[in-house]
């Protein structure tokens, strides 16, 4: 049966990280996308790699919503030559940056887990966008996956902001985030029943830091987990989010929604 967007509440959300470039979307990108919209949910749709940046800028342009461009640190290796990120790369970044849809740098950071890419490489790719977001006053889509320690020390040496996303740590590391300053992403990973120690943090971050997200087309929520996730289901993840934190829907909603609008600019951008 499929999902009935129509008869949700009317609530107003943002989507703030999403891959709609992937190719589990080829068969119904555009049809994935007006759902959302549809139903009142914005989208901000993530780079990983120049092409896969360049896709999410067309996306925002031809369905008005939103971008992100970067270099996920798992394609780090590619464009990092002699210890600096290709000037070619942060050349084109800076472009797309500058584009009027595009909100932010992301997906960038660091993953210790996967080791895709050499960590000396993911540091050098991390650390100089990160040095680009600032100059250009534009926040930053982290990715932080078994890399706490030096994830930290570039945000305590840098000067940029922005958001920790897919954030599944526990109060203390969420604590030392928050101190920097930073905003804190949650996804379809709070609605799973293993993750207690994810939902007991979710409980105690201020709301004024709080964002939401799919990380679509993964990791999608209950009661659609298993399924491909797309920026509908964030839906899903603010109804627990609400539940947890003892919250209607709708002053979720709002929070969250007013909070990812300040971040990213988001309302200059619409009512312009």
């Amino acid at each position: 049966m499929p999902y009935n967007y129509m008869i949700m509440e009317a609530v107003q959300l943002v989507d703030t990280h999403a891959h709609l470039d992937g190719k589990q979307f080829d068969a119904d990108r555009e049809e994935t996308i007006q759902r959302a919209l549809e139903a009142g949910i914005q989208i901000i749709t993530m780079g990983t790699d120049l092409d896969s940046s360049e896709q999410a800028v067309h996306l925002a342009h031809k369905h008005e919503i939103f971008a992100a461009v970067g270099i996920h640190p798992h394609e780090a290796g590619r464009f990092v030559k002699n210890n600096q990120l290709d000037s070619r790369v942060l050349t084109r970044l800076e472009t797309l940056l500058n584009e009027e849809r595009v909100v932010a740098m992301g997906e960038i950071g660091l993953d210790y887990f996967k080791d895709y890419s050499p960590r000396e490489a993911q540091l050098v790719a991390f650390r100089d966008q990160f040095a680009l977001a600032h100059r250009l006053k534009r926040p930053v889509v982290i990715h932080n996956r078994e890399a706490d320690e030096d994830v930290l020390e570039i945000l305590r040496d840098g000067d940029a902001f922005g958001v920790v996303h897919s954030f599944t740590g526990n109060a203390a590391l969420a604590q030392k985030i928050l101190d920097l300053g930073f905003y804190l992403g949650i996804n379809g990973m709070v609605t799973f029943p293993k993750s207690g120690v994810l939902r007991d943090t979710v409980k105690a971050i201020p709301l004024e830091r709080l964002i939401l997200e799919t990380d679509c087309p993964y990791l999608a929520p209950v009661p659609q987990r298993g399924k491909r996730n797309e920026p509908l289901y964030v839906r899903h993840v603010a109804e627990c989010v609400a539940q947890l934190r003892n919250l209607s829907l709708e002053k979720l909603a709002e929070a969250t929604t007013g909070n990812a609008m300040k971040l990213f600019g988001l309302e200059r951008i619409i009512c312009s």
